[in-house]
C-alpha cells in the first residue's frame, strides 16, 4: 500500500473518530434525529417480509389444491377473464350458469386428464338436537378425494353410486362435527339439511383454511343430491381436473377451451361462458399482483425515509452553525476542505447507518411477531426475510446519509477560516 492510500485511510479514520465523538456529545439529539430513519427502514423491512409471508401463504394454499390441477369456472359472456363484472353478475344470480356436470365428465375423458370432480356451493338451514343455523355445504362428486388433499379421519366418503342415487348422506368437516355433535360420535347420526334428513357417514381430518376458506367448517354432500334435493339446479359452481403431465398445462387449457366452446356452441371467443385456470397461471398472476402491492407499500414507507432525511439535513446544518468556530480552528491548523467535508459527511452516514441497523432489527422483530400471530390463528404464514431486503435497507440508509448530508458537509467545508474564527 503506497503512502497516498495510507494517508487517505488515516484521514477517513480520523474524520470517523471525530464524527463519532461529536455525535456522542449530543446523544439525545442524535437519537431523536435517527428516529425517522429507524421508522422508515423498519417499515421497509416489514413490507418486504410481510409481502413474502403473504406470498408464501397464498402459494402454499394453491399448492394444497395441487400444482397439477386445472379449474374451470363459469364466466358471464362478453366479460373479461377474472373481471369483477362477471363475478358480481354470477353472485347476484342475474345470469343463467351454463357449466354442467356433463361438461366435467367430458373433461375427464381428455388425454392429459387423470381425474375430475365437479362442485356446487350452497347454504341451507341445518338442524341437530345440539344446534340449528343456516350453514354452508359443498356438494361434490365422489372423485373429490382423488384430487383434493383432504382425508377422512372417521368413517368414509360417499361413493359414485350414492351420488347417482341421490343418497342422503353427509361427510362433516372437523369443526362442523364439533358444532353440530359436540364431543360425541357423529358417524351414524342424522342431521336435517333443509327439509331432508342426512346420515353422517364420515368426518374429515382437521385441515384449516385453503385459499381463505375454512375447509373444516364445511359439510360435504353428493353433488347430484345437493343439486336436486337442496338447490334445485342442474349446474355446478366449478370443475377441477388433475393433469397427468403438469408441464402441458398451457396445451391442456387450450384443449379444454376448445372442447367447452364446442359443447356450448360458441364460435366467438368473446362469448365464452366459462374460464379455464391452471395453477401455474394463478401463481403468475398472484406473484404479479403481490409484487405490485409490495412496491406500492414500499413507496409509501419511503416517505418516512424522506422525512428522516430532511431531519438529518436539518440537524447537520444546525451542527455546522454551532461548530463554526471549531471548523475555522481546524482549518487554521491545517485541515483541508476535504477533511471537513469527510468529517461532516461521515457524521451523517453514522447517523443514518445506526438508524438503519436499529430499523432493520426492529422491522425483523415486528415481522417475526406478525408471522407468529398469524400462525397462532391457523394461517401458514412463513417468516421470510431475504438477503435482498437487508441489502436494500443498508443501501437506502447509506444513500439517505449521502444525499441529505452532502449539502451541510459542503457548506462546512467552504467556510472561510478567518470568518469562522470570528464567530466565537
Amino acid at each position: 500500500m503506497n503512502k497516498k492510500n495510507t494517508k487517505k485511510i488515516f484521514i477517513c479514520f480520523r474524520a470517523a473518530v471525530s464524527a463519532w465523538q461529536s455525535l456522542k456529545i449530543n446523544r439525545l439529539r442524535s437519537l431523536l434525529t435517527v428516529s425517522g430513519i429507524v421508522i422508515g427502514i423498519a417499515s421497509l423491512i416489514i413490507v418486504f417480509a410481510s409481502g413474502e409471508g403473504i406470498r408464501g401463504l397464498i402459494l402454499g394454499q394453491l399448492d394444497s389444491w395441487g400444482s397439477d390441477s386445472v379449474q374451470i369456472e363459469y364466466k358471464v359472456p362478453s366479460t373479461v377473464k377474472d373481471s369483477a363484472d362477471s363475478a358480481m353478475t354470477a353472485a347476484l344470480g342475474n345470469h343463467e350458469i351454463t357449466l354442467k356436470l356433463a361438461d366435467g365428465e367430458a373433461i375427464a375423458k381428455q388425454p392429459n386428464i387423470s381425474a375430475m370432480y365437479a362442485a356446487l356451493f350452497g347454504q341451507s338451514i341445518v338442524n341437530t338436537p345440539l344446534k340449528a343455523e343456516i350453514y354452508s355445504w359443498w356438494a361434490v362428486t365422489a372423485s373429490f378425494l382423488k384430487i383434493d388433499s383432504g382425508k377422512v379421519a372417521v368413517g368414509r366418503f360417499f361413493t359414485a353410486e350414492e351420488d347417482k342415487s341421490l343418497a342422503k348422506v353427509a361427510v362433516l368437516g372437523f369443526e362442523a362435527k364439533d358444532k353440530f355433535f359436540g364431543s360425541g360420535d357423529a358417524v351414524g347420526q342424522y342431521l336435517k339439511i333443509g327439509k331432508h334428513n342426512f346420515k353422517v357417514i364420515g368426518v374429515m381430518e382437521k385441515r384449516g383454511s385453503v385459499m381463505f376458506m375454512n375447509m373444516d367448517e364445511l359439510i360435504f354432500l353428493p353433488l347430484e343430491t345437493g343439486q336436486k334435493l337442496l338447490a334445485g339446479v342442474d349446474h355446478v359452481s366449478f370443475v377441477t381436473a388433475k393433469m397427468t403431465n403438469k408441464d402441458l398445462g398451457v396445451v391442456t387449457a387450450d384443449e379444454l377451451t376448445f372442447l367447452l366452446r364446442e359443447r356450448h356452441n360458441i364460435t366467438d371467443p368473446v362469448k365464452d361462458d366459462f374460464v379455464v385456470h391452471t395453477m401455474a397461471e394463478a401463481k403468475d398472476m398472484i406473484n404479479t399482483v403481490l409484487g405490485g402491492v409490495t412496491l406500492l407499500l414500499a413507496a409509501i414507507a419511503a416517505v418516512s425515509l424522506l422525512v428522516g432525511g430532511v431531519g438529518i439535513m436539518n440537524i447537520m446544518l444546525i451542527s455546522v452553525t454551532e461548530r463554526t468556530y471549531e471548523i475555522g480552528l481546524r482549518k487554521a491548523i491545517g485541515a483541508s476542505r476535504r477533511d471537513i467535508l469527510i468529517q461532516f459527511l461521515l457524521e451523517a452516514l453514522v447517523l443514518t447507518g445506526v438508524g438503519g441497523i436499529i430499523g432493520t432489527i426492529l422491522g425483523a422483530l415486528v415481522s417475526f411477531l406478525i408471522s407468529v400471530i398469524a400462525q397462532a390463528q391457523g394461517f401458514d404464514w412463513p417468516f421470510v426475510l431475504k438477503s435482498s431486503a437487508w441489502i436494500s435497507a443498508a443501501g437506502v440508509s447509506m444513500a439517505i446519509g449521502l444525499i441529505f448530508g452532502m449539502y451541510p458537509a459542503l457548506k462546512a467545508s467552504k467556510l472561510d477560516p478567518i470568518e469562522a474564527l470570528r464567530k466565537e
